[in-house]
């Protein structure tokens, strides 16, 4: 159970001024659902396989084709589940769900950790289910998890502390994360084990057969440690909103959920302006940042070092979110959403030049903004949201962002093959290896011109809205 019979004493009460100066002093992390929160997006984001996520694949007998399918039935899953996740833990509670996918993702890695090598008809079937159970888990996380922290923090803290809380868990994140880049890739290499047991004079031979399944392993272990953290979280009893209700009424109540909250966002301009930048800005990142190995590849970086930077790129973690909090605290909701576009745009400039070195200054520019529009939208929308509909808003937000990122990767799939079709007709006699990087690099100026122009249809929609620096304000309208 999560609460405590405490024995009654009179004289214990505290006095009303008391209550209000504990309230405003308390740490946000002494709060159990606080703590739980920032653990949680630790384990569950810290897979050892990251690194080596598509080679894996391969390497367990898969082809390039058959991993395109698992990625779009993953992709799919998600979609499909974001929103119905976040009403069902609005009507049945964000700790149910929260378990929910803590479960499921101990029985995603487990079905990867002990599948029989061999049939790879077999194989690609469980590795199917293994996708739909891990986009299922990720649907069922999102939105409930925040949901669940802020919702504790309002009740037993101060609500203004949530930047705070932001900042933390986005810098332990990020930490989880390269923790998890740096010994994943080690894990993998039977070459670099080898060495290793050799400098401890350890005995023993380590081939890839070895290493197939160690950051599995690890994945595995992390996957039961998030179980247990979400079984430790306690429901807020406020938000049980299917309290009294029937199996069948909470249903209902989920799907009227998902049509309220849908209805709320399209109806309150500055929320909708929130998530269409969101869209936009996390789209565009995404989408270049998917390409950063042929990026770094043409800029003459080793490819020893790819994974190095993407180990620095999460250490921006630790500096970006300390720098939205303070924007938050200090700049109007406007200011803070033109002041990223501006350095989205002067990343996606600098990237165009494609200088030897020097472009990873752009890249690493324009990345790193991923922090700070995850900060600010979650920041004001937990602001603007009411508790009894947040979980279902914040599976919108992430219905948006996955929905961007899906149809921004067909409009550059489109571009890419008329560059071709066009450099091909020009010089049809180009090696195949300096058609790719030239087509690359003539796409990139491309993605200057869609953002910039989607921005200013933006604002010319939404300046308005995002202009009121009042968010009760917001709130009301």
């Amino acid at each position: 159970m999560c609460r405590e019979f405490v024995p009654f004493d009179p004289t214990s009460l505290p006095s009303a001024l008391d209550l209000t100066m504990n309230a405003a002093s308390i740490s946000p992390y002494r709060i159990p659902n606080v703590r739980l929160f920032i653990i949680f997006r630790v384990l569950f984001n810290a897979r050892f396989y990251y690194p080596v996520f598509s080679i894996l694949f391969l390497d367990f007998g898969l082809s390039l084709s058959q991993f395109a399918i698992l990625n779009a039935v993953w992709a799919a899953t998600i979609v499909l589940c974001e929103v119905p996740s976040g009403a069902l833990a609005d009507s049945f509670g964000r700790r149910n769900l929260l378990v929910f996918a803590g479960f499921l993702m101990v029985i995603e890695v487990a079905l990867w950790a002990f599948v029989p090598l061999g049939n790879l008809n077999l194989l690609f079937w469980v590795f199917v289910l293994n996708r739909i159970l891990s986009g299922m888990a990720e649907a069922a996380a999102s939105g409930a998890d925040e949901a669940l922290a802020y919702d504790s923090l309002q009740q037993q803290g101060n609500i203004g502390d949530w930047g705070r809380v932001l900042e933390r868990q986005i810098q332990m994140q990020s930490a989880g994360f390269v923790i998890a880049m740096t010994l994943g890739g080690v894990l993998y290499d039977p070459e670099v084990l080898q060495r290793l047991l050799g400098f401890v004079g350890m005995a023993g031979e380590v081939t890839r057969q070895t290493t197939l399944r160690l950051p599995i392993y690890f994945t595995l272990a992390t996957a039961v440690l998030t179980l247990l953290t979400t079984l430790r979280m306690c429901e807020v009893v406020s938000c049980e909103n299917s309290a009294g209700k029937s199996y069948e009424q909470s249903i209902k109540s989920a799907f009227r959920l998902v049509w309220q909250a849908g209805r709320w966002i399209f109806s309150t301009p500055f929320v909708l302006a929130l998530m269409l930048f969101g869209l936009l800005g996390d789209s565009v990142i995404r989408m270049v940042l998917t390409m950063a190995s042929q990026y770094y590849r043409l800029i003459e970086i080793p490819e020893a070092l790819f994974g190095v930077f993407g180990s620095l790129l999460a250490l921006f973690g630790f500096v970006m979110p300390g720098l939205a909090r303070r924007l938050s605290e200090s700049c109007t909701p406007l200011f803070n959403l033109l002041l990223t576009a501006a350095m989205i745009l002067l990343g996606l400039i600098g990237i165009c030049f494609v200088w030897p070195w020097v472009g990873l200054l752009p890249a690493l520019l324009l990345f790193s903004n991923m922090f700070l529009i995850g900060f600010f939208l979650s920041h004001y929308l937990n602001q603007v949201t009411s508790s009894d509909q947040r979980a279902t808003v914040l599976s919108f937000k992430g219905l948006f962002l996955n929905l961007g990122y899906g149809g921004i990767g067909i409009f550059y799939a489109l571009l890419l093959a008329f560059l071709r079709k066009q450099t091909t007709a020009a010089q049809p006699h180009m090696l195949e290896t300096l058609l790719k990087n030239q087509v690359f690099v003539d796409s990139l100026p491309w993605f200057v011109g869609y953002f910039s122009l989607l921005l200013i249809v933006l604002l010319l929609l939404t300046f308005k809205s995002l202009r009121k620096r009042n968010l009760g304000v917001v709130r009301d309208s």
